[in-house]
């Protein structure tokens, strides 16, 4: 996901368009899915595809009740909030929701700016059925800031976590590739820092593989599978979301990243469908993405 505020989804390519083409050229998933040796018998359970509204945001914006009609038209069984409830309470979103036969089961939030601000967070997300609540976006060059995020986090998923309320952080590229001193990056802080009883990662492997391509690594793919590894915390939640050899995000299954490799090594319980910058439209988007997940064998 990305908001429009920090540095832009361009500039956080810059670094990496081209490093890693070749790489990524050798096994297109695209062709993987045409040859039978690459077909594993465990596919995507239906019931934990979903989508990250941030994706449709242009249709939201013209028609919200019409774009969520063909979300669940299309089959998605769940989507992940952003943007706000559109003029609705949390309770008149989630009746609206229940009718289409949708639960909004996670959702991108902030970190409030007060106890009162988390409380009502809390308290709405419960309303609408939520699983989980998840930080969306911080950028910073300071490691105290980035501690500072870290401890608050602490404090708010404790609180998610007495609710019932499963609390996460997701990524984008910069936590891999902004140089804090001395070589550290955010996400060592963060991942040293945010408590791995209490909090979650909701993985992005598009931004994921472009850290990986931005530090110049020759395997981006087995970078982002290393960060999922490697942190102390779970990783819960997928965003899926494909990348062009120029480095642009791509509809699932047209890009470059080889899902079937990730998926095959770590298995969550939300895999999110997401596209920053819809190749045609965001409905050909949520349409490709889900039938994409509900093919896809590994």
């Amino acid at each position: 996901m990305c908001y429009g505020y920090g540095p832009s989804r361009r500039s956080l390519l810059a670094a990496g368009l081209g490093l890693g083409a070749a790489a990524f050229a050798a096994a297109s998933p695209a062709a993987a899915a045409s040859s039978p040796r690459h077909q594993g018998r465990d596919r995507v359970p239906p019931g934990q595809i979903s989508i990250q509204l941030w994706t449709v945001r242009d249709d939201l914006a013209k028609d919200y009740d019409t774009t969520l009609a063909y979300l669940a038209e299309i089959g998605y069984p769940k989507v992940e909030l952003a943007l706000g409830y559109f003029g609705r309470t949390a309770q008149q979103l989630r009746t609206f929701l229940d009718g289409l036969g949708i639960r909004a089961t996670s959702s991108h939030d902030g970190i409030s700016a007060d106890d009162a601000g988390l409380e009502t967070k809390i308290s709405n997300a419960l309303t609408l059925g939520q699983s989980f609540m998840v930080v969306p976006y911080l950028n910073s060059d300071s490691e105290d800031q980035w501690k500072a995020w870290a401890e608050r986090m602490n404090v708010e998923a404790a609180a998610a976590r007495k609710a019932g309320l499963r609390y996460g952080y997701h990524n984008h590229a910069h936590e891999f590739t902004i140089d804090l001193g001395g070589g550290k990056t955010p996400w060592d802080v963060l991942t040293s820092e945010l408590d791995p009883r209490l909090v979650h990662l909701e993985i992005d492997i598009y931004w994921a593989v472009t850290g990986g391509v931005g530090r110049g690594v020759a395997d981006p793919v087995g970078f982002a599978l290393d960060v999922i590894r490697e942190a102390p915390q779970r990783v819960l939640q997928f965003h899926v979301k494909d990348r062009h050899l120029d480095g642009d995000m791509a509809d699932l299954g047209t890009g470059t990243i080889d899902f079937r490799r990730i998926f095959d090594k770590h298995r969550v319980l939300e895999y999110i469908v997401e596209n920053d910058t819809p190749d045609v439209t965001p409905r050909q988007t949520a349409e490709v993405g889900y039938r994409y997940l509900r093919k896809l064998r590994y």
